[in-house]
């Protein structure tokens, strides 16, 4: 079972950056996928950003600002996010698709 603890959110003005971090804890191979999804209060779950064995694939709405990357060495997938808009406020989830094992999430908020 693969434990996902997220680090990194929190409040943002329009335009700034964040850097979400999540760490697993188990078996997590460097070619297994890992993946960023995110909750908007009334709104589904939607993925953001995916990599597996160094494929990036990105929702519409975030390519061009987000970039998802990872270090295998500590078993650590990450999400810079910039330009970050109003829109991006959510809960946002780690998620590895093998046993589906998912974080806790972390609260990004965009405001002035």
């Amino acid at each position: 079972q693969v434990q996902l603890v997220e680090s990194g959110g929190g409040l943002v003005q329009p335009g700034g950056s964040l850097r979400l971090s999540c760490v697993a804890s188990g078996r997590v191979y460097s070619w297994d996928a890992m993946a960023w999804y995110r909750q908007a209060p009334g709104k589904q779950r939607e993925l953001v950003a995916r990599m597996s064995s160094g494929t990036r694939t990105y929702a519409d709405s975030v390519k061009g600002r987000f970039t998802i990357s990872r270090d295998n060495a500590k078993n650590m997938v990450v999400l810079q996010m910039n330009s970050l808009k109003s829109e991006d406020t959510a809960v946002y989830y780690c998620h590895v698709p093998l046993g589906d094992s998912w974080g806790q999430g972390t609260q990004v908020t965009v405001s002035s």
